[in-house]
């Protein structure tokens, strides 16, 4: 399967967002993509660096104006597409989702992001609410897909619980980057981190993974920091952890050329599933085994 990982630096406006993603896609169909997946929070500067309740305006009902204008571009590119959106549910009540679309422009299926961060310039709990869909794969006409969303891609059970509902490949639409006052070495160690952890989970589960990140410098609107700069390093690994390809610090369009096959061939190999001791887990359901 040909994947295409759109990396892009945010502009103000929503309809400029789009209309550069989909230039991108459209390039990333010409080249034989018949997936693509975006960057977490696209059609927006990452606006959870400050708490305002002006930001919820930035929120839409799904299906809405979003979901119309990228089922179109899926439908006019002929490709399976990741996106990620603010989602309106209610007035109150605002998720960060993922929605996939089928090469018809159809709705294949959405996630709502399980694990939100709360930490300096990641002030995503004052705006979403924990998602309430599980973590159940979308069927497409590509293949089985496990999509998560950022901070999820920390957290080995949900990328687990994908596998065994049947996931055929692991998506993380991303938006992850650096505090100005972080050391070189400290923004090393992030990202190697970062890497390290998701490339774990392609090992532990025999699957391939691809994490589509932002790139550039966003600037914090309240002054109290200096804003984030995003890494970039959009990648894909193989179901042995492998690096396929990744990429730099800029926008740019990758598309990879990923064995599907060659995840049974890796399972049959390394069977993680088949010895996997699920009479002794119970423990995982309490928040720490004291």
């Amino acid at each position: 399967m040909k994947v295409a990982l759109i990396q892009q630096r945010a502009a103000a406006s929503a309809a400029e967002n789009r209309r550069n993603l989909a230039e991108r896609i459209a390039e990333a169909a010409a080249a034989g993509a018949e997936l693509a997946v975006l960057q977490e929070l696209h059609d927006s500067f990452y606006f959870c660096q400050t708490e305002s309740t002006d930001n919820f305006d930035l929120a839409e009902p799904i299906p809405g104006p979003s979901t119309e204008f990228y089922g179109e571009v899926a439908r006019r590119c002929g490709v399976v597409l990741v996106t990620s959106l603010f989602e309106r549910r209610a007035a109150g009540l605002y998720h960060n989702t993922a929605v996939v679309f089928e090469r018809d422009g159809s709705m294949a299926g959405r996630y709502r992001k399980m694990h939100i961060p709360d930490d300096p310039a990641y002030y995503e709990k004052f705006y979403f609410t924990p998602g309430d869909l599980g973590f159940r794969p979308v069927r497409t006409s590509v293949g089985v897909l496990g999509v998560q969303v950022c901070w999820d891609q920390w957290y080995p059970e949900g990328a687990r619980l994908m596998a065994l509902r049947g996931a055929e490949i692991l998506i993380y639409p991303t938006a992850i980057g650096w505090e100005s006052s972080d050391t070189d070495d400290e923004k090393a160690r992030q990202l190697e981190a970062w890497r390290t952890v998701q490339r774990g989970h392609a090992v532990a589960n025999g699957l391939p993974v691809v994490a589509v990140n932002r790139c550039g410098h966003e600037s914090d609107p309240s002054g109290a920091t200096r804003g984030i700069e995003f890494w970039g390093h959009s990648f894909v690994a193989g179901p042995q952890g492998e690096i396929l390809s990744e990429a730099g610090t800029d926008a740019c369009v990758e598309v990879v050329d990923v064995d599907m096959r060659r995840c049974e061939r890796v399972r049959r190999w390394w069977p993680f599933l088949r010895d996997r001791r699920i009479d002794e887990f119970d423990d995982l359901l309490r928040r720490y085994a004291d």
